[in-house]
């Protein structure tokens, strides 16, 4: 017997749909709050010993966590081709516009104490900003167009083309839900200075973070109403065959408004996941007032949870909706790569994905405990 048939096709893509969520999810929770602290640097930090005092609080892990990008990028690429192929292909000036904000950090994090000047410093400062901001923003105007679906088909060969346009993409409901992201980064990127830092920058991170722990509530719920309201979902009007090829042409599907709500008519037990947005993100709020430290992490981190399983489980099983064909969109059942090839990465993830969880909870463990200013002059301390 070949081992990959000890688990049927679409368990594995299953499976793959699951932890490519999961990856998500950690990124969201751990570069999330260095993407959060870049954001409120210039805001927390006053004077320049402050803002050496915040960007410590990251420094040391923010490399480490971006590897939850990355394994998200390569799950997409090795589990879902078509995914890979139409999202970076659409996205294509999006991302790149991600990819330069994000070098800005390790650049601004090298660079910054290079000179003693107060205007180089403060340059570095605002790159160390939008760093945190630009990325927010566009990956969660990335979340709204997929549920507003993107504007791809394919022809018969299953050959791809983008109708869209990058202006396109910025429509009121995306950039929506890319505030929605950068309140909710935001609110976990200030619970964590709150968590690691002390006196006046910890003061200012709960002011900061009460005020976005409030608007990721309002705007979530904003978000909600809107896609009941006036979005257009998409559902499969054809009979489903997960064991079937993957070619997404062999299916028919429709859009209607409130149609990404079907999943929750459906299973009613779904609705922990919105219920967990909003629930964390009011806790985060009132934690942090209550200056409850690790209890307001880990209400901001349940926030982040609720909102980014909102978006799964309502578009499941889609992964990618057309607006230009809805029959061509893509869904965990005709999207993913071969049997063989999904088996085989998950018994690499099976190896892999644990030792860099241990290895990460390991680098917590080690650099636990708050930054402060007589920490950063402590002989030997290479800080930032």
């Amino acid at each position: 017997m070949i081992l990959h048939t000890l688990i049927d096709y679409d368990v594995l893509r299953l499976i793959w749909w699951a932890l490519l969520g999961i990856l998500l999810i950690a990124f969201a929770l751990t570069d999330g709050f260095d993407l959060g602290t870049g954001m409120l640097l210039p805001f927390v930090g006053r004077t320049d010993i402050e803002r050496r005092v915040v960007i410590n609080t990251i420094g040391p892990v923010w490399e480490g966590n971006q590897v939850w990008l990355i394994l998200g990028g390569g799950a997409i690429f090795a589990a879902w081709p078509p995914l890979y192929a139409v999202s970076f292909s659409s996205f294509y000036l999006a991302m790149f516009a991600i990819l330069f904000a994000l070098i800005l950090r390790p650049v601004g994090f090298k660079y910054r104490s290079k000179r003693e000047g107060t205007r180089w410093r403060a340059v570095w400062d605002w790159a160390l900003f939008a760093g945190g901001l630009v990325p927010s923003l566009i990956l969660g105007v990335a979340v709204g167009n997929v549920l507003l679906g993107v504007p791809f088909r394919l022809d018969g060969d299953l050959r791809i083309f983008y109708d869209g346009s990058f202006f396109g993409l910025l429509s009121p409901f995306a950039l929506l839900c890319g505030l929605v992201s950068v309140a909710m980064l935001a609110t976990q990127g200030a619970c964590w200075l709150v968590l690691k830092t002390s006196g006046e920058v910890a003061e200012r991170a709960r002011r900061y973070g009460s005020a976005a722990a409030f608007l990721t509530l309002l705007l979530f719920a904003l978000g909600g109403i809107a896609l009941w309201a006036w979005v257009d979902g998409y559902r499969i009007t054809s009979a489903i065959d997960p064991l079937g090829a993957s070619n997404p042409l062999r299916k028919t599907a429709e859009t209607a408004t409130g149609a990404w709500f079907d999943n929750y008519a459906a299973h009613p037990w779904l609705m922990l996941a919105p219920a967990a947005g909003l629930a964390g993100s009011a806790l985060a709020l009132l934690l942090l007032r209550v200056r409850s430290e690790v209890g307001a992490l880990l209400a901001s981190s349940l926030a982040i949870l609720g909102i980014i399983l909102t978006v799964g489980v309502s578009i499941f099983p889609f992964l990618l909706p057309s607006s230009a064909d809805p029959r061509a969109s893509l869904t965990v059942w005709d999207a993913s790569s071969s049997h063989l090839t999904l088996f085989i990465m998950l018994v690499a993830s099976a190896i892999f994905v644990p030792i860099i969880v241990a290895y990460t909870s390991w680098v917590y463990r080690v650099l636990w405990g708050k930054v402060d200013e007589a920490s950063l002059k402590e002989p030997g301390n290479h800080a930032y």
